[in-house]
């Protein structure tokens, strides 16, 4: 199948031997003669993969022509089996072999998630093609699963080691291989010491085992558990403190064929991070392989031209506007933009940024041919910009351009060290003509993008500025965007970190809490737990939910807090009481805000631990006692914070044994989509019965792992655990 053979076209018929596949290679450059040399190698070696095909499988005599259309070359190989189709055959036979594989019945491992997913995009491609269907690029490729990554370009250790997301990568052998400065200062060590050692390092000690199950079930099996997922688990600082993050594995291949796994921590509840970061002149990204099998990428001939070439650049703006769209990483997203315009537009280009200091920063250079190495020394920061520095970039920096740039050298003429180093990029990668571009939103410049070709039969015109000019400002409003993500991101982590309380210590209570923020959203909501101590010794235990997801909800969430905290410490009365008096201050400050609580005291008499409860529209706690028992406590049942502060509350009383777990929660760790609540609440009552008998912490480090992967609303936890009077 494929497209149909223009009238007159000659073909060649080649019996099944198989000197004859370099007689069809031959027979291809000969009819392609005068084509692009590039074009008719690449056609000669497709040509005689088929015929190869033909002599192996079908064993019958092969037919074979080509021809170009409008610079287009093609290529069409039939055999005399039309009936046998070779990519089916090959897809049962490799998914039988896979089944037998995870069975334990074929000395072979079972291929992991992106190799069989490769695998199907690769037999789809053949197939639909030969057909006459439009190719897909495996970047564009629907349904993949979250654990492969789209960039398929040998994996490259300097790329981790420079991220600024806190990075981690383990070989096949479950060793770390690289590791970057904000991951390793997260847990407390040095980048180099962690290198070599197990990843169980970075583990707590109750999570190893299941680790090392999971990692072999997928080396065995094929079959992954978390990867691709967004998962809350607690990560080993070196000290010994367990540090809440949420953990994102991803797959990749390094250039000798071992499969990569690349983790990507965020802290959720930890404290910030200790100083200590990448130095100035440290690399922000480094550029990723642009071509899937680490093979320069074929390109559309440079040159795009206003009013010759419309469906290209109409091509071009879709896909940089989907390159920034697909994350909100704001480096990852210019790196994967720069991917798209060396494909289509330019040879190499780079992309920099203004700090919130004023100094550049060069986020990226990304070269159409990833076996081009690109030394350290062109990544980061660049030196301070002074008055001297009069080099096309330092001038649209200032707000000229775009600049064309035509003569040689064309970047950076001046004196300044912003100007040679921009020379020593030029001269390491070369330059025949270039478009230096401001990105520019709201009346701000905040950074440039660099496009550069290096052929000078193809070089950028005066017609090509403003189009690129427009592409530009559509990248640069992606970019401001970013920016305001990552700046709101950032105000909402603090603001999170600031209203998480410290736990009291007790002598006789154990007390543990988790915050997970939605996978989903800006990293804070609506969610919170609070402990204090009354003066009258009792101690306060609260969990909440206000409306929302956002930071609005949040400084609503802050403010309820706090006046219950101060209505609870001068009025020591009944839970009931103090929620209604909640609910009356709320109501006269914001009658449009709605949440629900659950606000306990815990009392201790002799050896005895006494909970007395209320409820604002709340789940109810659930009680586990040390046998696994569980209950939960719907007691003390009142309407939402904000419905109508008139209506009495009730309160409710329950004795705690000693050893027994007391678990508030926040809907967020049980509610989904699909499932009823009584089944979820079941499902939770389970679950905290088979760890009953766990560490407090430990028991509500598996709760987060059972229930906070992927998520989509906040989830508070509190855990309260009386422990026996001679503990």
């Amino acid at each position: 199948m494929g497209s149909p053979v223009p009238p007159g076209v000659p073909s060649w018929r080649l019996a099944p031997e198989p000197e004859n596949v370099a007689a069809a290679r031959s027979f291809v450059r000969s009819a392609l003669d005068g084509a692009d040399p590039d074009l008719v190698e690449t056609a000669a070696l497709l040509a005689g993969e088929l015929v190869t095909n033909v002599v192996l499988h079908a064993r019958t005599e092969a037919e074979v022509w080509a021809w170009t259309v409008d610079g287009q070359a093609h290529v069409r190989v039939a055999d005399r089996r039309p009936d046998h189709g070779l990519v089916p055959h090959d897809r049962r036979v490799l998914d039988e072999a896979d089944a037998l594989a995870q069975q334990g019945s074929l000395l072979l491992l079972p291929a992991l998630p992106q190799i069989r997913a490769f695998r199907q995009w690769l037999l789809d491609q053949i197939t639909g093609q030969l057909s006459g269907g439009p190719a897909t690029a495996w970047t564009l490729a629907p349904g993949l699963p979250g654990a492969v990554s789209r960039d398929l370009g040998p994996w490259d250790p300097a790329e981790a080691e420079a991220a600024q997301v806190p990075t981690v990568a383990a070989d096949d052998r479950n060793r770390i291989i690289a590791v970057n400065e904000a991951a390793a200062a997260l847990v407390g060590w040095q980048p180099h010491e962690l290198v070599g050692q197990r990843l169980t390092v970075l583990m707590p000690e109750h999570l190893r085992h299941r680790h090392l199950t999971a990692f072999t079930s997928l080396l065995l099996t094929g079959e992954p558990r978390i990867l691709g997922r967004s998962v809350p688990v607690p990560a080993l600082h070196r000290d010994g403190r367990q540090i809440p993050v949420r953990l994102a594995i991803q797959t990749q291949e390094a250039v000798d064929g071992r499969t990569v796994f690349v983790a990507q921590l965020s802290a959720t509840t930890a404290p910030p991070a200790p100083s200590g970061g990448p130095s100035d002149d440290r690399p922000a990204t480094r550029p990723v392989p642009a071509s899937p099998h680490g093979q320069t990428t074929p390109r559309r001939t440079p040159g795009l031209r206003a009013g010759t070439a419309a469906p290209e650049w109409l091509e071009l703006f879709a896909d940089t506007g989907q390159a920034l769209a697909g994350t909100l990483d704001l480096d990852e997203g210019l790196r994967r933009t720069c991917h798209v315009l060396t494909r289509g537009l330019a040879d190499w280009c780079t992309a920099d940024l203004l700090d919130e200091q004023g100094r550049l920063v060069r986020v990226c250079i990304v070269h159409r041919d990833d076996r081009v190495p690109i030394a350290e020394e062109h990544f980061g920061r660049f030196p301070p910009l002074t008055a001297d520095a009069r080099g096309p970039l330092p001038r649209v920096l200032r707000g000229a351009g775009p600049l064309l740039l035509t003569d040689s050298p064309p970047l950076g003429r001046g004196h300044s060290r912003v100007d040679a180093r921009q020379r020593a990029l030029v001269g390491h990668l070369g330059a025949s003509s270039a478009v230096v571009a401001p990105l520019r939103a709201q009346g701000r410049i905040f950074g440039a993008l660099t496009l550069v070709r290096v052929r000078d039969e193809h070089p950028f015109t005066r017609r090509d500025v403003p189009l690129i000019a427009e592409l530009v400002r559509g990248i640069a409003l992606g970019v401001d965007n970013a920016r305001l993500h990552r700046s709101v991101h950032s105000s909402a982590e603090q603001l999170q970190r600031a209203l998480l309380p410290t736990l009291p210590r007790h002598e006789r209570l154990e007390l543990a809490a988790r915050y997970l923020p939605s996978s989903a959203t800006a990293e804070v909501g609506g969610d919170w737990y609070d402990v204090f101590l009354l003066p009258g010794g009792e101690t306060a235990l609260v969990v909440g939910d206000v409306a929302g997801h956002d930071l609005k909800a949040a400084v609503a969430m802050s403010a309820l807090r706090n006046m219950l905290r101060g209505i609870a410490v001068d009025r020591q009365e009944p839970p009931g009481d103090v929620l209604r008096r909640l609910d009356l201050a709320s109501h006269t400050l914001d009658q449009r805000s709605t949440a629900t609580c659950v606000y306990g005291l815990v009392r201790q008499d002799g050896g005895a631990t006494h909970l007395n409860y209320s409820s604002a529209g709340h789940l109810p706690p659930l009680l586990i006692t040390p046998a696994g028992g569980t209950r939960y406590l719907d007691g003390g049942r009142g309407v939402l914070i904000g419905m109508d502060p008139d209506l009495p509350r009730a309160s409710a009383h329950e004795p705690l044994p000693p050893g027994s777990t007391l678990l508030l929660f926040t809907d967020g760790l049980i509610e989904r989509r699909g499932e009823s609540l009584g089944d979820a609440m079941t499902r939770l009552g389970r679950h905290a019965a088979a760890h009953a008998g766990d560490p407090l912490e430990v028991f509500c480090d598996e709760l987060v792992i059972a229930f906070g992967a992927d998520t989509t609303d906040d989830v508070a936890l509190l855990a309260l655990r009386p422990t026996t009077p001679d503990a």
